[in-house]
């Protein structure tokens, strides 16, 4: 039986060549992605920043209620078709959406990190990407076996494929599907499947391509219950990530240790978090996650 480990586990995000967090506080994050530095609302920097000045080409600018809106403003040049980015041997185009995101989630690399070392060494895993937005993820999965890219965004599921294309994986093994990620995964419990791993990252609230309605709290647990009947004691990990949700990550481990009480390992949650370049930086939480482990 999966043990749910209490205490809270930390899960750091470090710069590499193509990002990092510069500089946080007062509610906003200073952030270089490629040649290009943006600043966006953090809430969670409640802290007042260590620069003096920031010097940004674009900055994100909220609407006036919590949940959506808001635009760009720029003070440089930035491509508005976006600009070629790379994690490890994945590379991707980064752009400025209108949902302050810029095409991929940094925080996300000790995610990917994670997977790759319960899958070293094979080359036969088969895994699940729900939520999979442009691919960053499963392009990192796809070295270890097939993958099952969703995404209810056909904007984003186009996007993937473009940046399988950029990083000379485009001939490897993954299934770029289109659909609502619950009612997929209950098709593929139905059809008898099963999968070595299961990453999801699901929105707050969002639709699927034929209208479906997800909101988080009431849509999850069914979600969770399915990708639990995908998953038998030789699968290696399910990794659950939640953003911007009043959520403890106490209560998704508690999901997934009620889900996944018939498998071996251990059940882990807690915060992702990025640090700020150079010495002495912060730390900066981001969003929560829960994850199994077999091996654990």
């Amino acid at each position: 039986m999966a043990a749910l480990t209490l205490q809270p586990q930390l899960m750091v995000g470090s710069p590499w060549g193509d990002f990092a967090l510069i500089d946080s506080g007062h509610g906003r994050k200073l952030e270089r992605y490629g040649p290009h530095r943006f600043i966006r609302p953090e809430p969670q920097a409640m802290w007042a920043p260590a620069l003096g000045e920031w010097a940004a080409d674009g900055e994100f600018v909220p609407g006036s209620d919590e949940d959506g809106g808001g635009r760009w403003l720029f003070d440089g040049p930035v491509p508005r078709e976006g600009w070629p980015l790379a994690w490890n041997a994945v590379q991707f185009t980064a752009s400025c959406t209108p949902f302050r995101h810029l095409g991929f989630f940094p925080d996300m690399a000790p995610v990917w990190d994670w997977m790759g070392e319960r899958l070293d060494g094979r080359d036969d895993a088969t895994t699940l990407n729900l939520f999979g937005y442009t691919g960053v993820g499963t392009l990192s999965l796809s070295r270890f076996g097939p993958v099952t890219h969703v995404d209810a965004s056909k904007k984003s599921v186009a996007q993937a494929r473009v940046n399988a294309a950029l990083s000379g994986m485009d001939g490897r093994p993954v299934r770029w599907i289109v659909d609502d990620a619950a009612k997929f995964t209950a098709r593929e419990v139905r059809r008898g499947k099963r999968y070595d791993g299961i990453i999801l990252d699901p929105p707050k609230f969002g639709r699927g391509p034929e209208g479906e309605v997800w909101r988080l709290e009431e849509s999850l647990p069914g979600l969770i219950a399915d990708c639990a009947r995908l998953l038998d004691a030789n699968s290696s990990f399910l990794f659950l990530t939640v953003y911007a949700v009043r959520m403890s990550s106490l209560a998704i481990g508690g999901l997934l240790a009620e889900a996944l009480a018939h498998l071996p390992g251990t059940i882990e949650h807690g915060d992702l978090a990025l640090a700020e370049e150079g010495p002495g930086g912060r730390v900066l939480p981001t969003a929560i996650f829960a994850r199994w482990n077999r091996a654990a």
